[in-house]
């Protein structure tokens, strides 16, 4: 199940491949978090509706609940999906791109396995990989201290 849905993830990016915009747009404000490069290779698409893999499969796993759940972003690999009302949104900008961070270290298997038992067995507002982005995108908007945010991910022992 988790290769069909990678091949998912790349069929879907693939296809809303000529509406990404590059994460560099955010340099400036997410200096001392993120890296040009990293931004470089990070991109999110705007959308009217946040796509998501609707298998069977998943729902018969459980995932039912976290299928239907309205979301304003997701990320699939180095591209993230956010909704028109929420575009201007650094806080969420910074959320998603913890999430490619993640991504990126893990890879995407690795990451799907983690993320979808994490789901299953704590619940979406209970899951790590969900408590890092939100404990970073808090820390963004609160203080001033800077933390380089894929070094920092890079060094977690999932």
């Amino acid at each position: 199940m988790l290769h069909k849905i990678e091949e998912w993830i790349d069929t879907t990016n693939k296809l809303f491949s000529g509406e990404r915009k590059s994460c560099t747009k955010f340099s400036e404000e997410f200096v001392g978090f993120y890296s040009s490069e990293f931004l470089s290779e990070s991109f999110f698409v705007v959308v009217d509706s946040i796509p998501k893999p609707d298998f069977p499969e998943l729902r018969e796993a459980g995932l039912g609940d976290f299928l239907d759940m309205e979301v304003q972003g997701i990320t699939y690999k180095n591209t993230y999906y956010i909704v028109p009302e929420v575009a201007g949104n650094l806080r969420l900008h910074f959320h998603e791109l913890v999430h490619v961070a993640q991504w990126k270290h893990l890879g995407a298997i690795a990451f799907l396995q983690k993320y979808i038992s994490e789901i299953k067995s704590e619940g979406y507002a209970g899951a790590p990989l969900e408590k890092i982005a939100y404990t970073f995108d808090e820390h963004f908007a609160n203080s001033k201290v800077k933390v380089d945010v894929p070094s920092f991910i890079a060094a977690q022992k999932f």
